[in-house]
């Protein structure tokens, strides 16, 4: 347990006492879990964001170094590199995203998923892929000729992508672009923007009673500005 990550500890501790329960032997995980001297939380916000500020200490364009090696040392990754740069995608969505273009297009029918003028990959009308319990996207702003390209691919595999990455040598930095994308955005967008285009949909008072989608013109015109500057840091 001492080995995770701190931010997956009250997960997998969350799903330690859940088995302890369903096994009948919750109050020995509760003795054993404080005896080993355990604890239940992960980072505090305070921490995360002390974390943040020696992060930024780096090389704040090192993501898009990386991605730009990957794209060098692995081809057949580079259109799958440049959804993930463009649309801030967790790793397992991107994979499904690159896939579902592959398969509609095929099918003549990705103007089910990309809407052309908008420019929008729009997610939430596949629920079951991108409409998860914890995590969501419900749109994407991706330029038509990277779409276009995407759907002349062939599918990828999660595992496959790792495994190709590693096999030149390189770190798995996924987590990384997510993190980019939103730094980008944030000269250009607003917060609730970014958190709606990043699938971070909640129940605070503005994304209930504010946020109106209709002015999606305008957040298209202001994202492709990101995306025009993210796409040149990677090329």
């Amino acid at each position: 347990m001492r080995d995770l990550p701190e931010g997956q500890r009250p997960n997998a501790n969350k799903g330690l006492s859940a088995l302890s329960k369903y096994l009948g032997v919750h109050e020995q995980f509760q003795n054993q879990f404080r005896n080993l001297g355990f604890k239940w939380g992960g980072k505090s916000s305070d921490q995360i964001v002390i974390d943040r500020l020696t992060k930024v200490k780096g090389d704040p364009d090192r993501t898009f170094v990386w991605i730009r090696q990957v794209k060098a040392e692995r081809p057949d990754l580079k259109e799958f590199m440049d959804l993930m740069a463009v649309s801030g995608l967790r790793l397992v969505e991107g994979v499904q995203c690159y896939n579902l273009i592959i398969k509609l297009a095929r099918e003549d029918k990705l103007d089910s998923y990309y809407h052309e003028e908008t420019r929008t990959l729009e997610h939430f009308r596949f629920k079951e892929l991108f409409i998860r319990k914890g995590k969501k996207a419900f749109i994407s702003f991706v330029p038509a000729d990277l779409v276009q390209r995407i759907s002349e691919e062939t599918p990828l595999a999660h595992f496959g992508i790792v495994q190709r990455i590693q096999q030149n040598g390189l770190k798995v930095r996924f987590s990384e672009i997510r993190e980019a994308h939103g730094t980008y955005l944030t000269k250009h967008l607003k917060a609730p923007e970014i958190d709606f285009l990043h699938g971070r949909v909640g129940s605070s008072v503005f994304m209930q009673n504010y946020f109106n989608p209709s002015m999606i013109g305008d957040l298209e015109q202001r994202t492709f500005t990101a995306i025009e500057e993210i796409l040149s840091k990677i090329s």
